[in-house]
C-alpha cells in the first residue's frame, strides 16, 4: 500500500471485528512508528499496549463508573478550548451531527446519544487498546512529536490491513486507568487508540468527515 493510499483510507473506525491483532504485527508497527521525528530526538511517547483480560478489566471498570460519573474523573488537560470559535466550532458540531445521523439518532434523543458515547469505552469492539502517555514536563512541541508518532502508528496499521480510532475520551479516566497500568507518576495520559480489523457492516464506518479546501488553510507566497 502506498503512503497516499494509507492516508486516504485511514478513518476513525467506530466498529471493529473481534479478531485479535497478532502480537508480532503490533510490535512491527511500533518499531517502525518510533522513526517519527521529535525535537532534540526526545522521543517523548510512552505506550501501554493492552489486550485480552487486562483490557477487558479496564473497560469493565470504566463502564461501571460511567453512570455515576458521565464526565469521567477529570482529565489532566483540556481537549478543546473552552470557547471554541469559528470555523472550528462548526466543524466539530457537523462531525457529531453526521455521526448520529448515520445511526438515526435525533439531537433530542439524549439517552441514545449517551449509549453511543459509551461505546468509546468499549473501544468500539476493538481487541487492542494503546494508551499513550507523555511526561508531565513536556511542552507543546513534544505534544506535536507524539502526534507524529501516532500518525505513523495509524498509517502503518493501514498498511497491514488494520484500522484505528484515536480516542481522547480516555483522558477522562486517568486515575482508573492508572490503577490498572501503574504508570510512573510523572507520566500523564494523553489518549487511547483502538486497534483492530474493521467491521465493514457497521454503519458508523461509512462516516467520512469533510476537509477544508487547500486555500482555506494554506497561504502561498512565491510558489
Amino acid at each position: 500500500m502506498r503512503v497516499s493510499e494509507a492516508v486516504l483510507s485511514r478513518i476513525s473506525c467506530r466498529g471493529f471485528r473481534s479478531d485479535p491483532v497478532p502480537g508480532e504485527t503490533l510490535r512491527d508497527i511500533l518499531r517502525l512508528a518510533r522513526q517519527a521525528p521529535s525535537g532534540g530526538n526526545l522521543q517523548p511517547w510512552h505506550v501501554y499496549a493492552v489486550a485480552g483480560r487486562r483490557l477487558q478489566a479496564i473497560v469493565d471498570d470504566v463502564l461501571a463508573r460511567l453512570p455515576e460519573q458521565p464526565h469521567g474523573e477529570g482529565g489532566e488537560y483540556r481537549v478543546y478550548p473552552e470557547h471554541l470559535k469559528e470555523p472550528y466550532r462548526s466543524r466539530r458540531f457537523k462531525c457529531g451531527e453526521d455521526l448520529y445521523a448515520l445511526l438515526n439518532i435525533e439531537r433530542t434523543d439524549k439517552a441514545r446519544r449517551r449509549l453511543q458515547f459509551r461505546e468509546n469505552f468499549c473501544l468500539f469492539g476493538a481487541p487492542l487498546g494503546l494508551f499513550i502517555y507523555l511526561d508531565r514536563q513536556m511542552q507543546p512541541g513534544q505534544w506535536a512529536d507524539v502526534g507524529m508518532f501516532l500518525q505513523n502508528v495509524m498509517l502503518l496499521a493501514r498498511e497491514r490491513g488494520l484500522h484505528t480510532c484515536p480516542q481522547e475520551a480516555w483522558a477522562m479516566w486517568p486515575k482508573t486507568i492508572a490503577a490498572h497500568l501503574a504508570p510512573p507518576p510523572e507520566l500523564m495520559l494523553f489518549c487511547g487508540v483502538a486497534v483492530g480489523y474493521m467491521d465493514p457492516d457497521h454503519p458508523l464506518n461509512a462516516l467520512r468527515t469533510e476537509r477544508a479546501a487547500l486555500e482555506e488553510f494554506c497561504t502561498f507566497i512565491g510558489t
